[in-house]
């Protein structure tokens, strides 16, 4: 009997414990107490997750492209390759026996080019490379909507590989030029031209490196580095940053020769538009010039100023008569600043310069030896 009264007292005991214990989850839980009571209701059930019913979102670089693919166009060049004649020819017998058949031999052929280009401004210029119409007879270009026209060379520039064109097309649409922030390494970019005659085509990838020089492609480089894919009939094509503003002006990859992959380069727009205004402005580029030559900093040299860290242009040569001469310069010199901004090595010694006007006032900052120097001498034009 007593067995009976207290198994009936602990199963009461429970029951309340349980009220109590269902009563505390109610109030503390972040559930509605109608997923609570359903819980309760099929106490059988093992717990599950609740279910999603969205997806993470999918990014998208569409409206970049939209943005930007009606300002990227197509650029085929032809030009005429004719022969040397037959130095038989320049024998009297031999011209008098075979002449005829030998000049009738002498054939001419067409090589074209392919290339893509950019659309500056609603008045028909067009940014591309200097080496896709590099001795071009004839240019034609291809719109993204299908229209098509002859172009004209307006000029170009072969220290940077850049050459200005212009149609007579109207209702164009130009490209949105990327202001700030600056470009940094990792941004996303997109690469759009119309490589191995396919059809335009866009490829992904990010700025691998910013301010390439000592590359070997033209005589004044800062090269934007992606690993965007550039493939011939890319040159001279748009590169353009996530929201669709150009940023560059595709030119070359690294030479499959090595092996390179996902290594190519684009030339900053904001220099591209410098000498694209110069053209069109005065018909050349003009440049600054002192007329040194040089070379990166030798131990010897750099021990010699007492600063075995010292950074800046060794002058190995100096030109007679040029405004470097005429300032007092030698061979031997180190450049470390000019107008106190600091000079890191000979390239941009030399991109320094080339900013400059003729005629413009600079200081140059030297070491020669352990003495340091300030000199100030004008820039001249640099010669073609």
């Amino acid at each position: 009997m007593k067995l009976i009264k207290v198994v009936g007292f602990l199963f009461q005991f429970g029951l309340i414990g349980l009220a109590l214990a269902v009563i505390y989850m109610i109030a503390v839980s972040d559930k509605s107490q109608s997923d609570m009571l359903a819980f309760l209701s099929s106490p059988g059930q093992a717990t599950r997750s609740p279910q999603r019913t969205s997806l993470s979102p999918v990014y998208s670089y569409a409206d970049a492209v939209s943005s930007s693919s009606a300002s990227v166009v197509t650029i085929y060049t032809s030009r005429t390759v004719r022969h040397e004649p037959h130095p038989l020819l320049d024998d009297p017998i031999f011209n008098q026996i075979f002449g005829d058949q030998l000049k009738r031999r002498q054939r001419s052929n067409s090589e074209t080019n392919l290339g893509s280009g950019v659309i500056i401004g609603s008045e028909g210029y067009i940014l591309t490379n200097q080496h896709v119409v590099d001795g071009a007879d004839e240019i034609l270009i291809l719109l993204a909507d299908g229209r098509g026209s002859q172009a004209v060379l307006i000029g170009q520039d072969k220290d940077t590989d850049i050459a200005i064109l212009q149609v007579p097309i109207s209702e164009l649409t130009g490209f949105k030029i990327a202001q700030l922030p600056p470009l940094k390494v990792g941004d996303v970019v997109l690469a759009i031209g119309n490589p191995l005659n396919v059809g335009q085509t866009v490829t992904m990838g990010i700025v691998s490196a910013t301010g390439r020089n000592r590359i070997g492609l033209n005589t004044f480089e800062n090269f934007i580095q992606t690993d965007a894919a550039i493939n011939l009939g890319n040159s001279g094509g748009a590169l353009v940053n996530a929201n669709g503003e150009l940023i560059g002006i595709n030119t070359a990859i690294l030479s499959q020769s090595v092996g390179a992959q996902g290594i190519g380069f684009a030339i900053p727009i904001s220099m591209a538009l410098d000498i694209m205004d110069q053209i069109i402005e005065f018909g050349e580029v003009t440049r600054g010039w002192l007329g040194v030559e040089g070379t990166e900093i030798t131990t010897q040299a750099a021990l010699a100023t007492g600063n075995p860290t010292i950074r800046g242009a060794l002058i190995v040569g100096v030109f007679i008569d040029s405004p470097a001469d005429m300032a007092g310069i030698r061979t031997g010199d180190i450049v470390v600043a000019v107008d106190a901004v600091p000079v890191q090595s000979i390239r941009d010694l030399l991109n320094q310069i080339t900013l400059r006007k003729p005629g413009e006032q600079v200081e140059i900052s030297i070491y020669r030896g352990a003495r340091p120097l300030t000199l100030t001498m004008p820039v001249s034009l640099r010669p073609q």
